[in-house]
């Protein structure tokens, strides 16, 4: 599906954005594997060469525009060309009530979650115009939802899904796909901590009703698609991942 084509993961020294990784790499592409890190990001390439694919990573803070400029820099140095962009890193954040959410952590979310996908594609997008190339951002059935004791994280996923089809509009017709993912509650470190009070986990459980908490894989195969050419006539969408969460 990506035979030849070269691809960036943000995000993708675990879970949700490793499994993206090594599905680009299984069905041909390229990869440069980025995360702040770099034991994680480093094994997630190491995977991806073991199985004979190529792949190199390059630490980056997305939070930071001069990162994102010198990732993209630093992935034309390296495969001559980008094709595929998949901003997928993020963080939780805290969780408190809005007028008790500490700026500290409210800046910090917004700047990974929000800004941080604003600068990628900044960068990505002059390049991606050259290959007629995709993008696929992560976003988050809380891209669609509220949901209380996050606000920052339910804001910043809304804006990715704003900005995502504010930005197809304005490049689809020069061939270059911007689309949004949004899963529900996968299995990946990040809610780790939530799961590991069984009362806890089976009220996420319960959310779902297929009945399971969802799969990184369940999400990578989705973005696969999307960021390929059989998904050549979608743009400016967002697709849940999410056992039925949004149809409650």
């Amino acid at each position: 599906m990506l035979k030849d084509k070269n691809s960036l993961v943000t995000g993708a020294s675990s879970g949700i954005g490793r499994a993206i990784a090594l599905a680009y790499a299984r069905e041909g592409a390229n990869v440069v594997v980025s995360d702040v890190n770099r034991d994680g990001g480093e094994e997630t390439a190491a995977m991806i060469r073991s199985q004979g694919g190529d792949a190199i990573f390059v630490a980056a803070d997305i939070s930071r525009p001069e990162d994102c400029n010198k990732l993209v820099e630093r992935v034309i140095a390296h495969y001559g060309h980008l094709d595929v962009a998949c901003n997928n890193a993020g963080i939780s954040g805290d969780m408190a009530p809005t007028a008790d959410y500490p700026l500290d952590a409210w800046e910090r979310v917004i700047g990974v979650n929000l800004s941080g996908v604003f600068y990628c594609m900044k960068y990505q997008i002059p390049q991606l115009l050259k290959t007629r190339g995709a993008i696929v951002n992560m976003a988050s059935i809380l891209g669609q939802v509220g949901f209380a004791n996050a606000p920052a994280y339910t804001a910043a996923k809304h804006g990715v899904v704003g900005l995502t089809k504010a930005a197809a509009l304005e490049y689809s017709a020069q061939g270059v796909r911007i689309n949004a993912v949004g899963p529900a509650f996968i299995h990946t470190p990040m809610i780790a901590g939530m799961e590991s009070d069984p009362a806890t986990r089976d009220s996420l459980v319960a959310l779902h009703p297929i009945g399971r908490l969802g799969e990184p894989d369940e999400v990578a195969e989705l973005v696969l698609w999307l960021s390929s050419k059989r998904a050549s006539f979608i743009t400016g969408a967002y697709y849940p991942v999410d056992g039925g969460f949004l149809a409650r």
